[in-house]
C-alpha cells in the first residue's frame, strides 16, 4: 500500500501510449543480412518517424519534460496522460531549454508546443541550416553558435534564468536526475521490440553519442542481457576510447562526419559506468561505411539517416574483424537500432 501523498508508478510507455500519434515503431526482418552474416535473424528497429518525428528522441524528452515539470509543480509523481501534464503546467511561463545537434531539440520544442510553453534550443557551430528550420518549426527558439557539441551544453546549462528548465539528454557531476529521466523513457523502444520478438535477442547494435541510449539498452535488459555493441564515428569514438583507457576520455569533435547526432565528444557521467560495467564492445565506422548502410537499407524499404545506419556499418565491422570479442552464432538473433530518418536535423 502507498504512503499518503504518494502517486502510484507510471511507466513511460503509459505516457507515451498518450501522445498524438503513438505507435510501435516497425521492427523489419533484413533475411538477406542475416544470411549474409550467418546469422539466423537480423532486424531493424526503425524510428524514422516517432511521434511524428524523425528520431526516438522524443520518447526521451518527453518523459523527462513530464518528470521535471510535474516535481516543479509541486506532484510527488510523473503524469499518467499528455492531457494530466497540461493541466499541470496551465499558466506557468516555463521556458524548456536544451542544447542539441539535431532531434533532441526538435522533440523538446515539440513537447513544449504541445504543453503550451516555449522551448530555448542552443546549436553547435557547422550543422545543416535544416536542423534550425526543423526546431523552428516545432516553435522553438533557436540560439545559434559556432561551439562544438560539448562545450554547447555548457553554453545552455549557463543561460539558465528563471523560468527556465533545462532538459538535457547528457549528465556531469550535480545534473543526473533529468538525463535519467531521458534514459527511463528510451525504454519503451526496448519493450517494443521485446514484445514483438517474445524474447531478447542475442545482440542489440546502438547507434552511440553520449551513451543514454546505449544505458537504456543496457539497463533494460539487466535481467536477461543480450551481447549489447554500441557503434560511433570515427573521429567521435569517446565511448571506445574510455573503454581502452578504462576511464572517462574526452576526444576532439570538430571534424564533420555526416553521423552529426552521434559527433559527441563526451560520454554521459550518468551512463558512464553502467557502460564501463557491462557493455561488450564497441566499434567505430567511417561515414563511407555509414553511406553504404544506409543505401543497403533503404534498398530494404527502411528509409534512416546516417546516424541509424550506423548500426548496420557497426555490425558489418564487427562481423569483418578477425579479433572481435563478440561472435553472434548462426542461432543468433540481431537487432539494430536505426535510431533516426533522414535529416532534417540527424540526431
Amino acid at each position: 500500500m502507498l504512503a499518503p501523498g504518494v502517486e502510484p508508478a507510471v511507466l513511460p510507455r503509459e505516457f507515451h501510449a498518450t501522445l498524438p500519434g503513438y505507435r510501435p515503431t516497425p521492427l523489419t526482418p533484413l533475411p538477406g543480412v542475416a544470411a549474409g552474416l550467418g546469422v539466423a535473424q537480423v532486424w531493424v528497429k526503425d524510428e524514422s518517424e516517432r511521434l511524428g518525428l524523425p528520431a526516438f528522441k522524443v520518447l526521451g524528452a518527453s518523459w523527462a519534460v513530464n518528470r521535471a515539470l510535474s516535481a516543479r509543480a509541486g506532484h510527488p509523481g510523473p503524469a499518467r496522460s499528455l492531457d494530466e501534464l497540461r493541466r499541470r503546467t496551465a499558466g506557468t511561463a516555463t521556458t524548456l531549454v536544451t542544447a542539441t545537434d539535431g532531434n533532441h531539440g526538435r522533440a523538446l520544442a515539440r513537447m513544449a508546443r504541445l504543453l503550451g510553453v516555449r522551448a530555448r534550443v542552443h546549436l553547435p557551430g557547422g550543422l545543416d541550416p535544416a536542423v534550425a528550420d526543423a526546431v523552428a518549426g516545432e516553435g522553438g527558439e533557436v540560439v545559434p553558435t559556432d561551439l562544438v557539441y560539448d562545450d554547447v551544453v555548457r553554453h545552455a546549462a549557463e543561460s539558465v534564468r528563471g523560468d527556465d528548465v533545462l532538459v538535457q539528454d547528457t549528465s556531469w557531476p550535480g545534473y543526473e536526475d533529468v538525463p535519467g529521466w531521458v534514459v527511463d523513457g528510451y525504454g519503451t523502444l526496448f519493450a517494443e521490440v521485446d514484445e514483438h520478438l517474445g524474447a531478447a535477442p542475442d545482440l542489440v547494435v546502438v547507434p552511440t553519442g553520449v551513451g543514454s541510449l546505449l544505458q537504456a539498452a543496457l539497463q533494460h535488459h539487466r535481467s536477461r542481457p543480450p551481447a549489447v555493441l554500441a557503434v560511433e564515428p570515427v573521429g567521435a569514438d569517446c565511448v571506445g576510447r574510455s573503454l581502452a583507457a578504462g576511464r572517462p576520455v574526452t576526444v576532439d569533435t570538430s571534424a564533420p562526419t555526416i553521423m552529426a547526432g552521434l559527433n559527441c565528444g563526451t560520454v554521459s557521467a550518468t551512463a558512464w559506468p553502467v557502460v564501463a560495467q557491462r557493455l561488450d564492445a564497441a566499434v567505430a565506422v567511417t561515414d563511407d561505411q555509414a553511406r553504404a548502410a544506409m543505401s543497403e537499407l533503404r534498398a530494404a524499404g527502411v528509409p534512416l539517416g546516417p546516424c541509424g545506419a550506423a548500426a548496420l556499418a557497426g555490425l558489418r565491422v564487427l562481423a569483418a574483424d578477425p579479433r572481435a570479442t563478440v561472435r553472434p552464432g548462426a542461432a543468433a538473433v540481431v537487432v539494430l537500432v536505426g535510431t533516426d530518418g533522414p535529416p532534417a536535423g540527424p540526431g
